[in-house]
């Protein structure tokens, strides 16, 4: 069986965001075992897995993201929305847009201190459009 979730999120501000709990709001009981993929429909904000235990790692996170992707380049030429418009593109390009997790007994099965982050990219996020897909 497969289900699908939309689901909205509130806009962030720039940065790594923890979504675990927002998440949990939304999803449906889990089945026993399955697959939980999450997909962002954007092109400048991007979700990961990562260390959700310790908030500096939310703080390198932008510091070497930006230090790999820096903005007002003057080779850029897609800057019509600003200087944060193309590096936000590449920098969702370089994390991606959809995760995989596991499901077992009823829950996600995440790591110890794994987390699921919503990466915003542009210094205004907007609102960003997730979708869900469970696989039983």
């Amino acid at each position: 069986m497969i289900q699908q979730i939309e689901l909205t999120l509130p806009a962030y501000s720039r940065g790594y965001h923890l979504i675990d709990s927002v998440l949990a709001k939304h999803i449906p009981k889990l089945p026993k075992t399955g697959i939980f993929t999450l997909f962002i429909k954007h092109t400048s904000a991007g979700l990961t897995i990562n260390e959700n235990a310790d908030p500096s790692v939310r703080v390198d996170f932008e510091s070497i993201f930006n230090k790999i992707v820096p903005e007002n380049e003057p080779y850029l030429t897609h800057t019509f929305e600003g200087p944060d418009d193309m590096p936000a593109h590449i920098k969702s390009t370089l994390v991606g847009s959809s995760i995989t997790i596991p499901i077992t007994n009823h829950r996600l099965n995440l790591g110890t201190w794994q987390g699921i982050y919503l990466c915003e990219f542009r210094n205004y996020g907007s609102r960003r459009q997730l979708v869900a897909t469970i696989y039983s």
